[in-house]
């Protein structure tokens, strides 16, 4: 059944905000340091790689990037560089776990 929006209403806002509160953020926080701790790799392959795991059911990057812009903001994730994707076959940016943090298992 589609909800119906009012005139002027930024409906993108909302749904954007539920779907951000609906994530275990720790946990994924978790799993991405679990997958980057001795590697250094993009957003669609660390995506790949939890769905690899069964942390996530597809191996979309929107299951990594978001949480990545994260852990970089809190100085546990830096980019180290960029590559040629090769799923995407675009330049982007390569994360590794920079271990200035002592554990992000204190996010939980």
């Amino acid at each position: 059944m589609i909800e119906r929006r009012n005139i002027g209403e930024l409906t993108t806002y909302e749904t954007r905000s539920e779907s951000n509160g609906s994530v275990n953020k720790a946990l994924r926080y978790k799993q991405i340091e679990s997958i980057l701790i001795n590697n250094e790799l993009t957003a669609k392959e660390i995506a790949v790689e939890m769905y690899k795991k069964g942390y996530v059911p597809t191996p979309e990057r929107n299951f990594s990037s978001p949480r990545l812009n994260e852990l970089m903001n809190m100085g546990i994730v830096e980019v180290i560089g960029k590559k040629v994707c090769e799923y995407t076959g675009k330049k982007v940016s390569v994360y590794k776990y920079n271990g200035k943090q002592s554990t992000i298992f204190d996010f939980i």
